[in-house]
């Protein structure tokens, strides 16, 4: 007996039918599955491009990717990692051997220089040794004060009352009277320039209430910046046992201050000010000596001995350096100084990828363009052993296949840095614009040949 005829009987065989025809019944017959993923129909695995990393072109391999999703998502297909909104990406490579100077011998206990974009300790003596702070104490009431600032609890030119509480403070003071309302600026500065314990007791009573209630804000603040050898007594750094840090939380602050109130930050390099007839002079005298220097603060006390947190940048490249417990004024200074020449002496940083400038440029399947840019969302640095620039390759990868919809905040490739043959970073790659969903037959055309994808 005769199979029944599945068509009709016009067009009973592919073979009768024109090639436009046949491009409209398998159109027909695949509307069902335009959307199923990829992985359904096609293999995936290891796609290999070039790309030109520094002089040279290096092979790098995309990533396998994962599977699609279906027509009820609008999100891309590949994993979702958030685009990065902070600053520059920068990254430290390995020092090669005898490619940095040894570092030098300091009157200190302690003391650290780092390169401040990454936080990478470039040298350093008991870093992570308990130290009293002293007057290092105010970068934390600094910070706590300029949040306050930049949220609009406390206003710049907001008169502050003192107390008798802060007019009373031993030790430096910026001459302020008790009862009387001094503008919140002008005890910032007199607490930075001048040091003035009494500025800082009358901040940190405005912010918090009491001292009592700041000091609390202050360890609060300590822990959730990862200063976790410090704790806090007190608002301006007199000595007690509860009363310590370390020279890396120091400079885990220093950072902070400088990332989180750029704004604020130039106070540090204030060499003088003058308040109510009178002239106050910036104890840090690096910022006299070196006009690269731009912070940040003195401390002393008989226990503790002089101490400084110095910063300063040449050209792209900015240092950190803590010295505690040092015997002298001079000790300080010159150590300090040694410590950044240290640094910039045999550190530099390079450029190796641009914001903005596309890396790859993958096919996009299913999408209203061809392809797309892949970009980092903010320049691409590396702090290397001077002389070593030229080790810097690049090797960047795609989450194959890319299929539209695609959104410039989810990363769908990665950038990986190295440095003499070490991976030092990997920076996400994200689309350089939207691409959206193209039309049907785009989408039906590219869902074909997803079926016959190999990686």
């Amino acid at each position: 007996m005769a199979r029944a005829n599945p068509l009709p009987e016009p067009i009973a065989t592919m073979h009768d039918l024109s090639l436009r025809q046949r491009a409209t019944a398998l159109l027909v017959l695949s509307l069902p599955i335009l959307s199923l993923p990829p992985a359904a129909a096609a293999r995936t695995g290891h796609a290999r491009h070039a790309v030109h990393a520094a002089g040279r072109t290096v092979a790098h391999a995309a990533a396998r990717p994962r599977a699609h999703q279906g027509a009820g998502h609008k999100a891309a297909a590949s994993p979702a990692a958030p685009r990065a909104t902070a600053a520059p990406t920068y990254m430290l490579a390995p020092a090669g051997s005898g490619a940095v100077p040894a570092a030098p011998t300091l009157d200190a206990r302690s003391w650290l220089v780092l390169d401040a974009a990454t936080g990478t300790v470039l040298a350093e003596s008991n870093g992570s040794q308990r130290e009293e702070p002293a007057s290092l104490t105010k970068l934390m009431t600094a910070y706590l004060v300029f949040q306050a600032m930049q949220q609009g609890r406390l206003k710049p030119d907001e008169g502050v009352s003192i107390s008798e509480h802060a007019w009373r403070a031993e030790g430096s003071r910026s001459f302020v009277q008790v009862g009387t309302q001094v503008p919140a600026e002008i005890l910032v500065k007199g607490m930075i320039v001048q040091s003035g314990n009494d500025a800082a007791i009358a901040l940190a009573e405005r912010v918090g209430g009491t001292e009592p209630g700041f000091v609390q804000m202050m360890n609060d603040t300590a822990q959730r910046l990862g200063m976790t050898g410090t704790h806090y007594a007190d608002a301006s750094g007199l000595p007690s046992p509860e009363h310590y840090t370390t020279a890396h939380d120091l400079a885990t602050l220093s950072r902070a201050l400088q990332r989180d109130f750029p704004g604020y930050y130039p106070m540090f390099a204030l060499r003088e000010f003058t308040w109510n007839n009178i002239r106050q002079e910036n104890r840090n005298g690096l910022l006299g000596r070196d006009p690269s220097v731009d912070g940040l603060k003195t401390g002393h006390t008989d226990s503790a001995g002089y101490c400084l947190v110095t910063s300063a940048k040449r050209n792209n490249l900015r240092l950190i350096g803590v010295v505690l417990g040092s015997s002298s004024i001079k000790g300080r200074e010159d150590g300090s100084a040694a410590l950044l020449e240290y640094g910039f002496a045999g550190y530099e940083t390079v450029t190796v990828r641009q914001r903005g400038t596309t890396v790859l440029a993958p096919r996009v399947y299913k999408g209203a363009e061809a392809s797309i840019g892949l970009v980092t969302t903010d320049d691409v640095q590396l702090t290397v052993p001077r002389g070593q620039g030229t080790t810097i390759g690049t090797r960047a990868s795609a989450r194959l296949p890319l299929v539209a919809p695609l959104a410039p905040a989810i990363a769908v490739g990665e950038l990986e840095v190295s440095s003499s043959g070490k991976v030092v970073a990997k920076v996400p790659l994200y689309p350089a614009h939207a691409v959206a969903p193209g039309g049907l037959w785009r989408r039906f055309v590219d869902t074909i040949a997803l079926w016959f994808y190999k990686a």
